[in-house]
């Protein structure tokens, strides 16, 4: 099965898997520059491989929680690209690849319940409520989702209950972090093994509904008041 994941929920990260292999894969350290280093990665990585678009089984999509415009961003790429190739287009809740690279390193102990938390600016988190899943390794199982995801205050968050993600790092005197994972963000290879479990189980793919959990800044201009004489 060849997969191309990408998620902008964050980084933007790109990642080609041929079954559980990693072909090819990017990162970007910057947050806000989605659209500029999307398409070209992703043009290097499927060159770099010697495949094309119509190669490839489905497009994997990071639907975050995310902010607005970098989420957008893949979103957008994604559906275009499975448009434009024909190939099908599957949705992974971008907390999902955290929460799966967290059991798969062990850094959870399986059957215990943990946190993933990713920064949503404004001083919140983005996060969600996991059972963590066995074995351990690259074959490791996809945890459970039991509650989220969600956006808040670091300090609403479940207490003493071990953080996974970015939000670890920035707020440490509110969660437990993790510390193996405290300054991590979604990657597309997590991303894409995720999907590419659930395809082979037979369960249903989310669509590209993007989780952006609060309303946007934007707001449409009001009436134009009258000018008085």
């Amino acid at each position: 099965m060849l997969l191309l994941a990408l998620d902008t929920s964050a980084a933007a990260t790109v990642a080609l898997l041929a079954d559980d292999a990693v072909v090819g894969r990017f990162s970007s350290g910057d947050t806000r520059s989605h659209a500029e280093v999307l398409a070209p990665a992703i043009q290097d990585i499927l060159a770099a491989a010697g495949v094309s678009g119509a190669d490839l089984d489905a497009v994997v999509a990071g639907v975050g929680p995310g902010p607005f415009t970098g989420l957008r961003a893949g979103l957008v790429t994604a559906r275009t690209l499975s448009f434009v190739w024909d190939v099908p287009l599957h949705g992974v809740m971008s907390l999902d690849a955290l929460a799966l690279d967290a059991v798969a390193a062990g850094a959870v102990d399986a059957g215990s319940t943990f946190l993933v938390g990713t920064d949503a600016r404004r001083g919140e988190v983005y996060w969600a409520s996991y059972r963590a899943g066995a074995p351990q390794g690259r074959d490791a199982a996809t945890p459970e989702l039991l509650d989220g995801p969600h956006v808040g205050a670091a300090g609403t968050l479940p207490p003493g209950v071990p953080l996974v993600g970015r939000a670890a790092s920035l707020y440490p005197a509110d969660v437990v972090g993790v510390p193996a994972f405290a300054a991590a963000d979604p990657d597309a290879v997590s991303l894409g093994r995720v999907a590419r479990s659930r395809i082979l189980l037979g369960l249903p793919s989310l669509d590209t509904t993007p989780l952006y959990l609060r309303e946007s800044d934007a707001r449409v201009p009001g009436p134009r008041k009258r000018a008085t004489a």
